[in-house]
């Protein structure tokens, strides 16, 4: 789900949107969170007025409308599709970052199943990903 979809949706659910709140949807865009604390110390590392409790009911309201899934540690949800894949974010263990496109996406999962061994002449369809808790 993008940034303005979400906003959209918590509009439609009577919710403001307040400073506070688009820097906490920027932050759990940008980043892989395991618990609302972590949101908490990135989020106070941008706007020191934000508390738990704001971080804390941003995340139930996000998981309301479907924005996020807990079972996934806070990742945003809704790009099974690959093609809605818009810009996925890559980071290496040197910090590196490396963004890619729905079509550079592709490639990248393409080459390495076929690598692999896992795929022919087959095109992928969706991605699911389940992390084990």
């Amino acid at each position: 789900m993008q940034k303005e979809e979400i906003i959209e949706k918590l509009k439609a659910n009577g919710c403001r949107i307040t400073k506070q709140r688009i820097t906490l949807i920027d932050i759990i865009l940008e980043g892989d969170f395991s618990c609302c604390k972590e949101i908490y110390y990135k989020a106070r590392k941008v706007n020191d007025n934000i508390g738990f409790a704001t971080v804390y009911r941003m995340v139930n309201m996000l998981e309301e409308i479907g924005a996020i899934d807990r079972s996934n540690m806070y990742k945003v949800t809704g790009n099974d599709d690959i093609s809605k894949c818009r810009n996925c974010k890559v980071t290496l263990s040197d910090d590196t970052i490396h963004r890619l496109d729905s079509d550079e996406w592709e490639k990248v999962l393409r080459e390495g199943l076929k690598a692999c061994g896992f795929l022919g002449d087959q095109s992928v369809q969706t991605i699911t990903v389940d992390i084990d808790e």
